[in-house]
């Protein structure tokens, strides 16, 4: 079965926006994976916007599934996974004040950076996925840097799904193809939602796991957090 990691970082904007500790973050995480969730995503931005440093630290604590720190590699991230030793390590090509990710890295383009970060993350992270585009080069780019796996980014698979879906998909297929191949692990996330979610599931050989944040929060206000964990687990079966 492909896990279901949900991204708490909403929750956190959610928090933030009135001050205080309502949402409880770290409640929400303990009963996201009460409710079946097999992870914990978090992507800590410089700003705090959401998701903030002490946040992690106390996740830290209470996560038992798999903790997965977002982030793009920077001083500051590095020092947080070295602190937190998280599960996975995910690395994100993100400029600090981007509203989200909307693109995957260049693999090839920054081999030399993306090596040296991944042998240091390495140190401090069970794994370190590397979220790049649906694109054979990019994967095969991903494993040449150390990469122990990838994550594809799915917006616009999730763009197109309604108007072709085998389309859509038809480049993720290649990919994962190439990764499980070159024996990468597979993820994939961004705008992935109960309408989508289990076509790319089926389609896509070897799919480890999805990272799911906004659309699930959003499916929560009308569905109960609860239910809607195990409606998107549901899709993954």
């Amino acid at each position: 079965m492909t896990r279901l990691s949900v991204n708490i970082n909403k929750i956190a904007t959610l928090r933030n926006a009135r001050g205080g500790n309502n949402p409880n973050v770290i409640q929400v995480a303990i009963d996201c994976e009460r409710f079946g969730a097999q992870g914990i995503t978090v992507h800590p931005r410089p700003d705090e916007r959401h998701i903030r440093w002490s946040d992690v630290l106390a996740l830290k604590k209470v996560v038992t599934t798999e903790f997965n720190i977002e982030g793009y590699p920077d001083e500051r991230y590095l020092k947080l996974v070295k602190e937190v030793k998280p599960l996975q390590a995910t690395l994100v090509p993100d400029k600090p004040d981007a509203i989200t990710s909307n693109a995957g890295w260049d693999t090839l383009a920054h081999e030399k950076f993306l090596k040296e970060v991944i042998a240091e993350l390495k140190k401090s992270a069970g794994r370190v996925s590397v979220f790049v585009d649906p694109h054979v080069d990019q994967v095969k780019g991903a494993k040449q840097v150390g990469a122990d796996r990838i994550e594809l980014y799915t917006e616009p698979y999730a763009s197109a799904y309604h108007h072709n879906a085998t389309e859509a998909v038809r480049p993720y297929i290649e990919a994962a193809v190439t990764a499980h191949e070159m024996g990468l692990g597979i993820n994939a996330g961004h705008d992935l939602d109960l309408h989508n979610l289990k076509f790319l599931k089926n389609s896509l050989p070897h799919l480890d796991e999805v990272s799911i944040g906004h659309a699930l929060v959003c499916d929560a206000l009308y569905l109960g957090l609860e239910n809607t964990i195990q409606l998107y687990l549901r899709e993954l079966r």
